[in-house]
C-alpha cells in the first residue's frame, strides 16, 4: 500500500458480526470514536479480495484511503454480498462498499454515496457461444445472486434459464463446465478472471447495461453520506483515486472519466 500510514484493518467474521451487538451511529458517533466501520464481501477480485490472509483490492485500498481522508480509523467487516443489505439495517457497521450493484428491490431499502466508479454488465462465453445479447436467446445463463446483473438477465427476453450463484468464482466455474452457456458480470471483474484464465477459450461479449457503482449506507443518515462524499471527492482530487485505478486496471474508472 502506498499511503505514509496504513490504516489499522480488522477483519471480523460473519459469524460473530451477527451475534455481536449492534452499533447503529450517526457521523458524531462515528468521529468521536475516531473509527468507522465497513463491510465488503472479500471475494470478489480485483475489487476485494484476499491474497493469503490479507483483505486487498481497489475498493479496500479506497476505503482505507477515504478513511485516512476523514481522520478514521479502518475497521473492516467481512460479509457476503447477499447478506449486507440485511446486516446494515441491522446496524452492524457503518458502511458497505461493494462492487456491484444490488436488485432493484433490494436497492430501496439503503441509501447511496456518490458513485465510486463505473462499469457495466457484461457476457462472458466459450468463442463460439453466445457472446452478443442477441445471441443470448434460448441459452442458460449464470450469475451471481442478488446482484443488478441478475436484474439485468431477467430483462433479457429470450434467455432460457438464469442459474443464481453465491459469488461470481462459482458462476465462472459454471460456464467453463460448461453447465451454462454464458455468464454476465462486472466488466472488470470479466477481464480479470479471463486474464487469469487464458488457456480457457473463454471470451467478453457485448455489455448488456452500464452501471454506476456506490457506496451503500443506512437510510436517512445525510451527515455520513456527505462525509463518504467528500473523502471520495478529496481522494479524487490529490491523484490517489487515479493511482489505484491504474494500478488495479491500467485505467481510469471513474464516472467522471
Amino acid at each position: 500500500m502506498r499511503f505514509l500510514v496504513r490504516l489499522l484493518s480488522t477483519l471480523v467474521p460473519l459469524s460473530l458480526l451477527l451475534c455481536g451487538p449492534a452499533v447503529a451511529r450517526d457521523w458524531e458517533a462515528i468521529k468521536k470514536s475516531g473509527t468507522i466501520i465497513a463491510a465488503t464481501e472479500g471475494g470478489f477480485q480485483p475489487f476485494n479480495y484476499y491474497d493469503g490472509p490479507k483483505l486487498t483490492g481497489f475498493e479496500v485500498d479506497l476505503a482505507e484511503a477515504i478513511a485516512k481522508k476523514l481522520g478514521l480509523k479502518l475497521e473492516w467487516r467481512v460479509v457476503p454480498f447477499d447478506g449486507q443489505i440485511a446486516a446494515l439495517k441491522q446496524d452492524r457497521f457503518d458502511f458497505a462498499i461493494a462492487s456491484h450493484g444490488y436488485t432493484e428491490e433490494r436497492a430501496k431499502s439503503v441509501d447511496f454515496a456518490n458513485p465510486h466508479y463505473c462499469t457495466g454488465g457484461q457476457i462472458a462465453a466459450y468463442k463460439d457461444g453466445p457472446l452478443t445479447v442477441a445471441a443470448l436467446n434460448g441459452r442458460t445463463v449464470g450469475v451471481q445472486l442478488a446482484t443488478s446483473y441478475a436484474d439485468a438477465a431477467k430483462k433479457v427476453k429470450g434467455i432460457k434459464t438464469i442459474k443464481t450463484y453465491k459469488g461470481d468464482p462459482e458462476a465462472f466455474a459454471a460456464l467453463r463446465a460448461k453447465k451454462v452457456d454464458a455468464w454476465i458480470s462486472d466488466k472488470f471483474t470479466v477481464k480479470a478472471t479471463l486474464e487469469k484464465s487464458a488457456d480457457a477459450g473463454i471470451s467478453a461479449g457485448e455489455l448488456v447495461f452500464v452501471e454506476r457503482v456506490s457506496m451503500i449506507l443506512p437510510k436517512n443518515n445525510k451527515a455520513l453520506a456527505d462525509q463518504l462524499n467528500h473523502g471520495l471527492a478529496e481522494v479524487m482530487k490529490d491523484g490517489t483515486y487515479k493511482a489505484l485505478s491504474e494500478k488495479y486496471f491500467k485505467e481510469d474508472v471513474s464516472c467522471r472519466s
